[in-house]
């Protein structure tokens, strides 16, 4: 990503050809400041010293006060030594000098460098970050705290350039959304557009399932000039300049990153396997609205299994189970589950509840849970399925809807009861532990939840048409 000369984000142009897509302007304002920060002068030490910590340099002058260092720094802007403290022996204090003065810091070692968050591979490294830092929040405070005023985040024009071909990847006619997917395309125009074009076409996208999902933004150093996808500003410092989410790859400020909607659209190509893929993330980065491997699963289950006697009571083997948990892992959607392959039905479903299980957080989420274990608790049967409604209302769209389904699917399981032997009520001995666990991992509150947890499973296929 190249640098503008320009510092205003101008307006996007429009072209029909993604091909053609011309990316914004970013502001180049910090980073010409931070190509004007003062660079880093280590002051050697002319003497020999004595318990020198052996990872610093030359740059160690000892047990000196602060005057000292004031006096061996000598005005020179950037210029900066180590010393021990006469204070505190044995503490280590960074001397560096920045606008006339000499500023002093206490200094870590861990393995790496450190006097905050950010940690360094050597002490010059330290200094080049903080004399940046230092330069650009004195220089520019006023710009910064004014950075998330104006975001191109809140463009929706880039979407357009991209729209008809973005469209073609991942249209499905409103009839079909129950079933809808987007296919992996190498090379297409979306792989070459920076995730900020890219969450904005997917959003204009009709078809595309409007699950709410926050970003999971984790803090990240860029190599080379980076710049923020919410401001359209310069990202900083040599390390740790920002946060990249994991799931969608959006590039922003540490600080802009509060003011991200929760509309991250996960990409593929960042997804590394299914299970153990936190629900929502895995739905919108497939586009279904719901984990393909329960639409899989209770596919083929429906199709075969129903009348299977102990249907999920009743254990396929542990490897043949892990077999289909690599087969979807691998292939997706692609993965063959069917007879001719696992011509034993308890695998699938043993795979499914695995899926459950896996699940970093669970269907019902560890947020919801205390909630649903009040409801069960309620005596009265009418205001128990009231209360357990009003819950159901609180769980995230692809949670809530990857429940309902199952839900759907269990009561089919219990129309035939007289072949396999399951009622909802034992269905809900298996699926309870399965779909909620308490957020405490505790073996005590799961023994004394286990009864309630059977019951809302219990009451949620019984109910399933008026609850859902």
């Amino acid at each position: 990503m190249a640098a503008s000369s320009n510092s205003s984000l101008s307006g996007s142009s429009v072209s029909s050809d993604a091909e053609e897509y011309q990316p914004p302007i970013w502001k180049s304002y910090l980073y010409q400041l931070q190509q004007e920060a003062p660079r880093p002068k280590r002051i050697i030490c002319p003497r020999e010293v004595e318990n020198r910590p052996k990872y610093y340099g030359r740059e160690f002058h000892g047990i000196i006060s602060r005057e000292q260092a004031d006096e061996i720094l000598a005005g020179v802007e950037g210029a900066y030594i180590l010393r021990e403290s006469q204070r505190q022996p044995g503490c280590y204090t960074l001397a560096l000098r920045f606008g006339n003065q000499t500023l002093n810091y206490r200094l870590f070692y861990d393995g790496k460098h450190f006097v905050g968050e950010k940690r360094f591979e050597s002490i010059h490294d330290l200094v080049t970050d903080g004399l940046i830092t230092l330069y650009i929040e004195t220089k520019a405070s006023e710009y910064i705290s004014k950075m998330t005023t104006n975001p191109i985040y809140e463009h929706i024009g880039y979407a357009t350039l991209l729209r008809e071909k973005v469209s073609r990847r991942l249209s499905r006619t409103k009839n079909e959304t129950r079933k809808a997917s987007v296919t992996s395309e190498e090379n297409t125009p979306v792989e070459k557009i920076t995730s900020l074009v890219r969450r904005a076409a997917l959003t204009q996208n009709d078809n595309h399932f409007n699950y709410e999902k926050a970003h999971n933004f984790k803090v990240h150093t860029f190599r080379g000039p980076h710049w923020c996808e919410y401001c359209a500003n310069f990202m900083w410092g040599l390390i740790a300049q920002g946060v990249r989410c994991s799931d969608c790859g959006l590039n922003v400020h540490k600080q802009c990153s509060k003011y991200v909607p929760n509309d991250c659209q996960p990409d593929l190509k960042r997804i590394k396997r299914v299970y153990c893929c936190d629900l929502t993330t895995l739905v919108k980065a497939h586009n279904t609205q719901r984990p393909m491997v329960v639409d899989s699963c209770i596919r083929e289950i429906e199709a075969r299994g129903l009348k299977s006697e102990g249907l999920y009571r009743v254990s396929g083997f542990t490897e043949h189970i892990e077999d289909v948990k690599m087969a979807f892992d691998r292939d997706g959607d692609k993965a063959d589950i069917s007879a001719s392959i696992y011509p034993d039905i308890n695998i699938i479903a043993g795979a499914l509840k695995l899926y459950f299980r896996d699940l970093p957080i669970p269907v019902i989420t560890y947020d919801t849970y205390s909630k649903f274990i009040e409801a069960a608790k309620i005596s009265n049967p009418d205001e128990r399925l009231e209360a357990i409604h009003e819950v159901l209302m609180l769980l995230p769209a692809a949670h809530y809807e990857t429940l309902r389904y199952l839900m759907i699917h269990l009561k089919k399981v219990t129309l035939h009861e007289k072949e396999n032997f399951m009622n909802a009520e034992n269905l809900g001995i298996v699926f309870g532990p399965t779909l909620m666990r308490p957020p405490e991992d505790s073996t005590l509150a799961t023994l004394n939840d286990m009864r309630y947890q059977k019951l809302i499973v219990q009451i949620l296929i019984e109910n399933e048409d008026v609850l859902f």
